[in-house]
């Protein structure tokens, strides 16, 4: 990697193929990572929770939980610093792709992929989160008199984002949030008092350019911000038959 991506990351694999399984931990450990591997989504779980990992290669087809069912967990764990979830999976299809997304994952790759790929895909994801500046202690900085862009953040009544360091705060407490949760946050307040429709939101968020403006993906990411704001939820605006805006 770059110089700029030389940060030792934390990688899981859970994937219940034994070669795909050994040629993963081959590549992510010649790119300088540590690697924990795993055959099934208990497993899985369990390791995510002592290891927290910066990033999981989660395969769908597990012999036991579903990976769609494994990224619905590690989402719901609103306690724990949240990964980056790449599905890997063998269907490519549509439904697949919109059903990985709305579990909650940030990415997802259709086996076979090449080592550049991968590489790329998680070079794209990791770099701007775990290598941003650290936020200096003392919770949330001061808000300036007129409410909006505060330097890199961006601040909303009791809510603040600093989208370079992947933090949230609400009343000064840190919300964390998933990557693409913070994706939607962002898309949200840069255009805070206008609606955002869901088609601009899949293709900014998600970088999906289907035609289906109603997928339930956007519904189901939005509802699962709104439970991580908690004070500062009602900023999150349905908007009938539109989209959505951050008021």
């Amino acid at each position: 990697m770059s110089a700029d991506t030389r940060a030792k990351m934390r990688v899981l694999v859970i994937e219940d193929d034994d070669d795909l399984r050994e040629m993963l931990q081959h590549y992510i450990t010649s790119w300088g990572h540590e690697v924990r591997l795993v055959a099934t989504g208990t497993d899985g779980l369990e390791v995510w929770r002592d290891f927290q990992p910066h990033l999981i290669l989660l395969d769908i087809s597990l012999p036991d939980l579903s990976g769609f069912d494994v990224c619905r967990k590690v989402r719901k764990d609103s306690a724990r610093r949240q990964p980056i979830i790449v599905i890997l999976s063998g269907r490519g299809d549509e439904v697949d792709r919109v059903t990985g997304f709305e579990a909650g994952a940030d990415d997802y790759l259709t086996k076979p992929f090449s080592a550049r790929e991968l590489r790329l895909r998680m070079r794209a994801r990791l770099s701007p989160r775990v290598l941003a500046p650290p936020r200096k202690a003392g919770g949330a900085a001061k808000k300036s008199e007129s409410e909006g862009t505060t330097g890199d953040r961006l601040v909303a009544g009791p809510l603040e984002i600093d989208p370079r360091a992947h933090r949230v705060f609400v009343d000064g407490q840190e919300v964390h949030l998933s990557a693409v949760e913070m994706r939607l946050l962002v898309s949200l307040a840069k255009s805070r008092g206008a609606v955002c429709s869901r088609k601009k939101l899949l293709k900014e968020v998600w970088g999906y350019e289907g035609d289906d403006a109603d997928s339930r993906t956007v519904d189901t990411h939005a509802k699962r911000l709104r439970d991580k704001l908690g004070p500062a939820s009602a900023l999150v605006e349905t908007v009938r038959g539109l989209g959505y805006r951050l008021g």
